[in-house]
C-alpha cells in the first residue's frame, strides 16, 4: 500500500516558496539589490522592461562567484550570510534565508553571470521555470549579472495578478530608491524600458538626496535629527512642525534598521505619538529616519520577505525615539532647527554629513476664483458666492438645498417649525429648544452630512463645479504616487479637478473644484492618492469610490465660522432635515440629539 504523504519535488517547493517572496517584480528586484549590496557593491545598475515582466536585469561590481558557488546559490536554503542558528542573532547582511535565487528561478526565465576576483573567466547559469538548461564559461568583468526574464511563465495564474506595467513600475522605482536613500556611496542606475529614469551619484547630504529621489517640495519642510543613546542611534529627517496637515497615509512615513528598509510597528508609532500635538488625529508626518542598534537586540526573521522586525525590549526603543524626535520639534519651534546651515546628520552607517540643499523655486499664492463656475466645459454664472475656508460672514451652508425627502427615523415631532434657536455652545454646538425638550446640535457633523449629500448629487449628474486656478498649482510626487495619479486622470478631472502631467513625476493642477481653496488642492490629492493606495478608494465599483471621494472632500468644504445667526442656523437645519440620512454625519457621528422634558426633570429631581 503507498503512502498518501509525499515529499514534494524540490521545482514544486520552490515554487511555493516563490509565492511568499516573489509577490510581484519589485520583490524580485528588492531581494537581487540585497545581494549585490551585501556582496560589497559600489556600482549598480538596475534594468527592467514592461513593469519588469519581461525583463528584469540586475548587474554589480560585488564580490562574484565560483562556478561551484553560483550553482549553489540556486540550492534551497544554500547561503553564505549563516552558518548556525546563533548567527541569526548578529546579522549583519540583508539576506540570510537562502530561498530567493531558486524561488525566482523556478517562476521565470532566470541566468546569471558571474565573476570573482581570483578567476580568469566567469560563469553563466540558464535555468528556465525550475530546470537547469546549462552551466558554461563566460567572460565578464568582477561581479554579478543577474537576468529575469518572462516572470511566472511557468505559474500563469500568478501573472493575472499584477498590477498594470505603470504601477509594477512604480514599485520597481520606489523600491531601488529606498535603497539609494540608505546608501549613498553607491552608485545606482535605472533603467526602464531602455530610458534612464535614475542615476544617484553620491551626495553631499540627507536633504540633497531626499530633494532628488522624493522631491524639493517635500525635502525644504523637513528638519535634522542626530541622537545617541544606549547603544541606540536615530538620525534623518522629520516633517517641521506647523509645515502642513501632514499626509493621510503612512507611505511617506520611511522607516530604516541598521540601513534595511522597514515596517516597524514600534518606530511607527513613536512617530505618530510624538506629533500628537502637530498633526491632527489620522494624520501622519512625513518623515526619512535611520535607527541603528546592535543587531542582537532585534529580530528580522518574522516575516519571510522581511518587511517586518521585532524588537528585544521595544518599550526601550519607542521611548527612545519619542524623546529624542521631541526634542528635535522643540528646537524647531525655537528656531534651532531650521532647515538651513549644517543641521543635516549623517545618515546611518553610510555617513552623509549635512548641508541643506538650496532652496527650490517659490511660487505666489493662486487667487480664489468665484465670479465663474465651470462645469465641464460650460460656464455659468454663479448666483451666489461659494462658501470657502477664506469666507468669514455666515455659515457656509450651500445654496439651493436638495428637496426634501422621506427621513427614515425621525421623530416626527421634531420639525423646522418648532425648533427654537438659543445660541451657540463653544463655537461648536447649536442649541434649540422644542416643544418636546432640548436639541444639541453638533454645527461640524451636521454640515458635513449636507455637504456630503450635494456632492453626491453633483457626482452622479457629473456636473461638478469647478473654478480656474489663474496660476497652476505644481505637485511633485513619488513615483508610486504618480502612476496611481496617471492611471487615474480621467477619474480625478471629471470630479472637478483639471491635472496636467508636467514631467515625470510632475504635475500641474489647473482646476479645482469650486468648494476647495487653493491652497488645499496639493494636500487634497495627496490625501486622494493616499487613499487608493490605501485601498479606501476603489474604482471598479464607481458608486463607492464616488462617495470616498465625497467622505474626503467634505472635511476640506467645511470652514465654520465662530458666530452664526438664527436665520443662517434656521436654514441649516432646513437643509438637514431635507438630507437623505440626517441622523450622522458622512463618518457615522450623530448630527443632533434630543433631550426630553421628562429627561430634564429627572435630572432635576422633580
Amino acid at each position: 500500500m503507498s503512502s498518501k504523504i509525499k515529499i514534494l519535488p524540490d521545482r514544486v517547493a520552490n515554487q511555493i516558496a516563490a509565492g511568499e517572496v516573489i509577490e510581484r517584480p519589485a520583490a524580485v528586484v528588492k531581494e537581487l539589490v540585497e545581494n549585490a549590496l551585501d556582496a560589497g557593491a559600489t556600482r549598480l545598475e538596475v534594468e527592467f522592461r514592461h513593469g519588469g515582466r519581461s525583463l528584469m536585469r540586475i548587474e554589480d561590481n560585488g564580490a562574484g562567484m565560483s562556478r561551484d558557488d553560483a550553482l549553489l546559490a540556486l540550492e534551497r536554503h544554500a547561503t553564505s550570510k549563516i552558518a548556525a542558528a546563533a548567527d541569526l542573532d548578529s546579522l549583519s547582511s540583508f539576506g540570510f534565508r537562502g530561498e530567493a535565487l531558486p524561488s525566482i528561478a523556478s517562476v521565470s526565465e532566470f541566468s546569471i553571470q558571474t565573476r570573482e576576483a581570483s578567476s580568469d573567466t566567469g560563469t553563466e547559469v540558464f535555468v528556465n521555470g525550475g530546470k537547469l538548461v546549462h552551466v558554461r564559461e563566460c567572460g565578464r568583468a568582477v561581479g554579478t549579472r543577474i537576468e529575469v526574464k518572462h516572470l511566472f511563465n511557468s505559474v500563469p495564474a500568478r501573472r493575472k495578478f499584477l498590477k498594470s506595467d505603470a504601477t509594477e513600475s512604480a514599485h520597481i522605482i520606489q523600491g531601488v530608491r529606498l535603497y539609494a536613500l540608505a546608501f549613498p556611496h553607491v552608485a545606482f542606475t535605472l533603467i526602464e524600458d531602455g530610458r534612464v529614469i535614475f542615476r544617484s551619484p553620491q551626495c553631499e547630504t540627507l536633504r540633497e538626496r531626499v530633494a532628488g529621489i522624493f522631491g524639493k517640495q517635500i525635502a525644504e519642510n523637513l528638519i535634522p535629527i542626530d541622537a545617541a543613546e544606549g547603544g541606540m542611534r536615530i538620525s534623518g529627517l522629520i516633517d517641521r512642525p506647523g509645515s502642513g496637515m501632514g499626509r493621510a497615509t503612512r507611505h511617506e512615513m520611511i522607516t530604516y534598521i541598521n540601513r534595511r528598509p522597514v515596517d516597524s510597528r514600534a518606530l511607527n508609532y513613536a512617530l505618530i505619538e510624538s506629533y500628537t500635538e502637530h498633526l491632527p488625529k489620522g494624520r501622519y508626518p512625513v518623515a526619512f529616519v535611520f535607527f541603528e542598534i546592535d543587531p542582537a537586540a532585534v529580530d528580522v526573521n518574522v516575516h519571510p520577505a522581511k518587511r517586518e522586525v521585532r524588537f528585544r525590549n521595544e518599550t526601550a526603543v519607542r521611548g527612545f525615539v519619542i524623546r529624542n524626535v521631541l526634542d528635535a520639534l522643540r528646537n524647531a519651534q525655537g528656531g534651532l532647527g531650521g532647515s538651513s546651515g549644517t543641521g543635516d546628520p549623517p545618515v546611518g552607517l553610510g555617513g552623509m554629513a549635512g548641508t541643506a540643499a538650496q532652496t527650490p523655486p517659490t511660487f505666489a499664492p493662486t487667487p480664489r476664483v468665484t465670479p465663474q463656475v465651470q462645469t465641464h466645459g460650460r460656464v455659468a454664472h454663479a448666483t451666489q458666492p461659494i462658501q470657502s475656508a477664506g469666507h468669514t460672514g455666515g455659515s457656509p451652508v450651500p445654496p439651493n438645498p436638495p428637496e426634501p425627502r422621506p427621513i427614515e427615523n425621525r421623530k416626527p415631532e421634531i420639525g423646522n417649525s418648532t425648533w427654537r434657536f438659543l445660541g451657540l455652545a463653544h463655537q461648536a454646538y447649536a442649541l434649540f429648544e422644542t416643544s418636546a425638550g432640548l436639541v444639541v446640535l453638533d454645527r461640524r457633523s451636521a454640515h458635513e452630512r449636507i455637504w456630503f449629500e450635494r456632492l453626491q448629487t453633483q457626482f452622479r449628474s457629473g456636473e461638478v463645479p469647478s473654478q480656474r486656478l489663474l496660476l497652476p498649482i505644481p505637485i511633485e510626487l513619488d513615483a508610486i504616487a504618480s502612476a496611481l495619479l496617471l492611471d487615474r486622470l480621467d477619474f480625478f478631472n471629471k470630479h472637478g479637478f483639471e491635472i496636467t502631467e508636467f514631467g515625470r513625476n510632475f504635475f500641474r493642477v489647473e482646476s479645482v473644484p469650486a468648494w476647495m481653496e487653493p491652497a488645499d488642492a496639493e494636500p487634497f490629492v495627496r490625501d486622494l492618492l493616499g487613499a487608493l493606495r490605501d485601498g479606501r478608494l476603489q474604482e471598479k465599483n464607481i458608486d463607492l469610490a464616488r462617495d470616498e471621494l465625497a467622505r474626503l472632500a467634505v472635511v476640506k468644504a467645511i470652514r465654520l465660522p465662530a458666530a452664526a445667526s438664527e436665520a443662517e442656523m434656521r436654514a441649516m437645519i432646513g437643509q438637514l432635515l431635507a438630507c437623505k440620512t440626517p441622523l450622522t454625519s458622512p463618518a457615522g457621528r450623530p448630527t443632533y440629539f434630543e433631550l426630553s422634558l421628562g429627561e430634564l426633570a429627572r435630572r432635576f429631581g422633580r
